[in-house]
């Protein structure tokens, strides 16, 4: 195969991830009710902002191993064990993703049913089908994998 595809969607996923970061730490100081808040008021008095930060580790955990999994099929590595493990571990990251978005979904419908929570709910939830189809896609990948190591 050729590398430079490679390269490129190498690039796309470092890209990828620079940009979710930057969303992550430039939208909180823009949202509504945080436009004319000091830092600490942003960062440090909102559980959900924290509890975004720590889940969203899954996802960069996830991003990583997409670029180590592409590295692998650089050097034509594509049907090793350390690819499958890559991949692996990328359904794994999106399944913990689904369980941590689904979570404060879960605690807005039980605790806050009369408020307006449907913004919210929307974008958990399109978070929730992406992180399926990606985790729905790695694990088709793995298999893919794993049959073409059996035939060796």
């Amino acid at each position: 195969m050729k590398k430079s595809p490679i390269i490129f969607l190498q690039a796309a996923v470092v890209l990828i991830g620079i940009g979710t970061l930057a969303f992550m730490l430039f939208e909180p100081l823009i949202e509504g009710r945080n436009a004319h808040a000091t830092l600490y008021q942003v960062y440090f008095n909102d559980a959900f902002l924290a509890y975004d930060y720590i889940s969203s580790i899954t996802f960069f955990a996830a991003l990583y191993q997409t670029f180590k999994a592409l590295s692998y099929v650089r050097q034509n590595k594509a049907f090793s064990q350390a690819t499958s493990r890559a991949l692996r571990t990328i359904r794994y990251c999106m399944l913990t993703l689904i369980a941590l978005v689904a979570a404060p979904l879960a605690y807005l419908f039980i605790v806050r049913p009369g408020d307006d929570i449907a913004g919210g709910v929307f974008m958990g939830l399109l978070i929730i089908l992406i992180s399926i189809v990606i985790a729905s896609a790695a694990a088709m990948f793995e298999r893919i994998v794993y049959n073409a190591k059996k035939i060796k």
